[in-house]
């Protein structure tokens, strides 16, 4: 299956709208606690938006820069919205990552936060969903990242009865390939209170000896291993594949309410003649069925294999808002920075859709996608 092209995307420079009044705003309370996370706040982001980035597991293994405050909305006596956000000096940074908001919880947080801070100028959000809908202050959105999803059926069966026929059959023939060469070969599925520092240990080495094939510096450094190994042993979902007791493959998974979350996936190049990456990610995405998952989310990476398995591409976006016009103006530092990353994100994605089509560039275009992935500050799991 061919990866899907990508869009260009929208709003990289500045843009104003109208205001918009809510129907329902005079049964919408809004309230917030300074640099306090609430002890009710954990179940309910986990149920407004059941993303990793956006959970106080994550918040608490990886945030490192202080206490953050906690906003929420009511709807009559349940919460419809709640957003860990940071003040720093003229700016106020939702620290709420991958998770979908609309414009109505936008427009009401940003009223909230220029109104409860005197000193906050601009308002960013990162790797937001959001439809076409304006925002009700000045503002500029650009496309950072894609998420690619899967949303899972109700059985194993269900969905390899949806996958391509090439598909469903290399599956079958990998599998009974593998099995005949390596009778020793077996899969097991760890939950977070199976899941020990060495399988960790043993995967992101997986992923580190590929990259070096690859002659690529690998993103999974000791700092960020123990990182893993505290969410996944909090969280954790891994796919482990092992061939007469040594770890050969693997999947390292987070999971929020009913969604699971990709984070890392490597296997052994001694294998690539037996699909073990894929098979492993296909196992793996079974065991989240079992347990009544709702969507597993490849994340961000333009890989065909996510594809292949029946990802399908949400686009996330940065946005910022500015109290007026004239912020705007006094802070002409961050608005040409955000300019300037959607620029840089416009060509890459330009540089992308060009490299997949006939030209005679399309090998250099290939490479040059490739050197820019390499310096991204955010890299996506390695595709299997």
């Amino acid at each position: 299956m061919t990866a899907a092209r990508l869009a260009g995307p929208p709003d990289s420079g500045f843009a104003e709208s109208s205001t918009q009044v809510c129907n329902d705003e005079l049964r919408v309370s809004t309230c917030f606690f300074m640099n306090e996370i609430p002890s009710f706040a954990g179940a309910e982001l986990e149920r407004l938006y059941g993303s990793i980035y956006a959970s106080i597991g994550q918040f608490l293994v990886y945030d490192h820069d202080g206490p953050a405050s906690t906003y929420v909305a009511r709807r009559d006596s349940s919460v419809v919205a709640i957003l860990l956000f940071r003040l720093e000096g003229h700016c106020v940074k939702v620290l709420n990552e991958v998770i979908q908001l609309d414009i109505e919880e936008i427009n009401r947080f940003a009223r909230f936060a220029f109104a409860s801070f005197p000193a906050a100028q601009v308002l960013m959000f990162h790797a937001l969903g959001t439809g076409p809908e304006k925002p009700d202050f000045l503002y500029q959105r650009y496309n950072c990242l894609e998420d690619i999803v899967l949303a899972l059926p109700g059985t194993e069966q269900a969905y390899f009865a949806s996958l391509g026929k090439n598909t469903r059959r290399n599956l079958k023939r990998y599998q009974r390939k593998l099995l005949d060469v390596h009778p020793g070969f077996c899969f097991d599925i760890l939950d977070a209170g199976q899941i020990d520092s060495q399988i960790i240990d043993d995967i992101v080495a997986l992923n580190r000896a590929r990259m070096a094939v690859k002659k690529k510096v690998s993103a999974l450094q000791a700092s960020h291993t123990d990182a893993l190994i505290q969410l996944a042993q909090h969280c954790g979902l891994v796919g482990v594949a092992r061939i007469n007791g040594r770890v050969c493959a693997g999947a390292i998974s987070f999971r929020t309410g009913k969604n699971y979350y990709l984070s890392v996936i490597a296997h052994d190049p001694l294998y690539d003649e037996f699909w073990l990456g894929i098979l492993c990610c296909y196992m793996t995405i079974c065991a989240c069925i079992a347990r009544g998952g709702k969507e597993f989310h490849f994340l961000w990476g333009e890989y065909e294999y996510k594809y292949t398995l029946l990802g399908v591409r949400r686009d996330l976006d940065n946005l910022t808002l500015y109290r007026s016009p004239l912020q705007l103006l006094r802070h002409a530092d961050v608005a040409l920075k955000m300019l300037r990353l959607g620029l840089a994100r416009r060509l890459l994605l330009s540089l992308h859709a060009m490299s997949h089509s006939e030209r005679p560039l399309s090998r250099w275009l290939r490479k040059a996608v490739q050197r820019w992935r390499n310096v991204k500050d955010v890299l996506p799991p390695e595709a299997p």
